[in-house]
């Protein structure tokens, strides 16, 4: 019997690489995304496309209700769907931050809780949450980016201790630098002039841009085989961090301490002010 996934976040980046990689290994793979005309390849690859917007608890609850129906089991979610907000915590209204919470976490939760009930049920299942380096480390103009992946660890320790009784895994993967447009999307969100931030801004979209350049990053399909890798593997490990620079950087969080990655951190934003 075919093991059957579910991925959020489908449409585009890792969700999408995430998705070929194990329908090309032969698992029932739905992929769920607001947009299903931008999931075209992964039915032609011999997916399912889901029109799912996981801020809608709702539509949540309908939509993984009907899978179950249809295939009687849910063995994998990939909660991938997510994005980021970035700009100074002065600026960032309430509104933005509060949609960053719902997408990175409370809709990831909901989609997580509409699982379980089936995963226990069957005795086995395993859930894994895509985080990223920025779960652990930190940087200006992305606190509200890096709440949501902080609070995400936890709330995945959290989880794993809970359904570990059913047989459940819970596995954490922190991706580093991947080739998604995130340094794209930043320099919109960060495009302007005028305030008290404008240098910092400058030099922090200066310094991601650097990330976007050939041999500095890492392509989504990196990710999709530690994914795949991890859910193979009877006795997962609880994180896997894969991709340029993730190690490296979750290494150095490690070893420094607060103040001492302060001094690195600053250091590198006076070096790119130059």
């Amino acid at each position: 019997m075919k093991k059957v996934v579910i991925i959020t976040g489908a449409s585009s980046g890792i969700g999408k690489a995430t998705a070929m990689q194990l329908i090309q290994e032969g698992y029932t793979v739905y992929g769920a995304a607001r947009r299903v005309e931008k999931m075209n390849e992964l039915v032609w690859a011999g997916g399912k496309a889901v029109a799912l917007d996981i801020t809608n608890h709702n539509q949540v609850r309908a939509e993984i209700q009907k899978i179950i129906e249809t295939e009687g089991r849910i063995d994998v979610l990939v909660n991938n769907a997510g994005y980021a907000v970035y700009g100074p915590i002065e600026e960032i209204t309430y509104e933005k931050a509060r949609q960053q919470f719902e997408v990175n976490l409370f809709g990831l939760a909901e989609v997580t809780k509409a699982v379980l009930p089936t995963m226990r049920s069957q005795g086995q299942g395993t859930i894994v949450n895509v985080s990223s380096v920025g779960g652990k480390v930190y940087t200006p103009l992305g606190a509200w980016y890096h709440a949501t992946k902080h609070a995400l660890e936890g709330w995945s320790d959290c989880l794993r201790l809970e359904v570990n009784q059913f047989g459940i895994n819970v596995v954490i993967i922190e991706p580093g630098v991947i080739n998604t447009g995130f340094a794209h999307a930043m320099d919109q969100q960060l495009d302007d002039s005028i305030g008290p931030y404008k240098e910092l801004k400058r030099i922090i979209v200066k310094m991601m841009q650097s990330t976007s350049k050939p041999g500095q990053y890492s392509e989504p399909t990196v990710i999709a085989v530690t994914i795949s890798k991890a859910i193979k593997t009877k006795n997962p490990k609880t994180r896997y961090a894969a991709g340029k620079m993730a190690k490296q950087s979750l290494l150095g969080r490690k070893l420094l301490s607060d103040k001492g990655f302060d001094k690195m951190f600053l250091r590198m934003v006076k070096n790119y002010g130059k």
